[in-house]
């Protein structure tokens, strides 16, 4: 490439490219070193010798570890609760906020959203009295409880709502329809594309959640993937790089194959969803 064809706009997205491709290395390093630690020795998975044998051992070693059927099962449980909650409420309250006209009603909005503000682990000992009070403790629905009324969700359903024509409801209300009525016939489908987008992020974000589950579960029962791989690879338990990378890629690979599954229709709904 010459100095004269170097313009600004090509100069540009050359460095875009650049920085696109670097960030990309920087993401997917550890999950590479953890594709070659998991198929190795533990003297080969740090010394990263191409002639190294490979072996499937590390996975039936971790496998045999820890009882991770069970934690698999949590976090399939803890995931769906969330986003059943999380559907539920942040549709009720989306819809409230964008179809009705009640005092105040932009002033309780803000005060919703002001929840974007506050981290999570600033709530931990209130939301751990709380569950203990309810009790909750060492339950899936006590893990997933502080999480159903997402700000988040109230406001991309708000928005989704809000987009929808006018028309479509006087429609519904003409052919009978009451209020749960036009929810269920018009605005919900209209948001699908924003339901996917949430849900593909919810899931992703209970999937790995780890601080929270860790202070309110106390058994296998109750304990999802991220707890029980936090467990299985304490220094008291013996640090084995191989085995603990194939222990990290038992526990990403649902993630990371739902996403190859479904790239197409989670850029589609983040891009319909006007996710920025």
């Amino acid at each position: 490439m010459t100095a004269r064809a170097l313009t600004p706009p090509a100069l540009t997205l050359t460095l875009d490219t650049l920085g696109a491709w670097v960030l990309a290395l920087v993401w997917i390093a550890p999950l590479a070193f953890a594709a070659w630690a998991a198929v190795h020795s533990p003297t080969d998975a740090v010394g990263f010798r191409l002639a190294a044998p490979l072996t499937l051992s590390n996975f039936a070693t971790a496998w045999e570890g820890t009882p991770w059927l069970r934690y698999f099962l949590n976090s399939f449980a803890l995931v769906s609760t969330v986003l059943a909650g999380q559907f539920l409420l942040c549709t009720l309250a989306g819809f409230a906020f964008a179809r009705f006209a009640f005092p105040g009603r932009e002033l309780v909005f803000y005060a919703v959203l002001l929840q974007l503000f506050i981290l999570p682990e600033v709530l931990i000992v209130d939301n751990y009295a709380i569950a203990s009070a309810l009790g909750l403790f060492d339950t899936i629905l006590g893990i997933g409880l502080p999480y159903m009324a997402s700000a988040f969700g109230i406001f991309l359903m708000r928005q989704a709502f809000r987009q929808v024509p006018a028309e479509l409801e006087e429609a519904a209300r003409i052919e009978g329809c009451g209020w749960a009525g036009v929810l269920w016939r018009v605005y919900i489908p209209a948001a699908k594309p924003t339901y996917l987008a949430y849900a593909l992020v919810s899931v992703a974000t209970h999937w790995n959640n780890f601080l929270w589950p860790l202070v309110i579960t106390n058994s296998a029962e109750t304990r999802p993937l991220t707890v029980g791989l936090s467990l299985f690879a304490a220094p008291e338990s013996g640090v084995n790089i191989a085995v603990i990378s194939a222990a990290t890629l038992m526990t990403v690979a649902p993630l990371v194959l739902a996403f190859v599954i479904f790239q197409r229709q989670f850029i589609q709904a983040f891009l319909r969803a006007g996710i920025r």
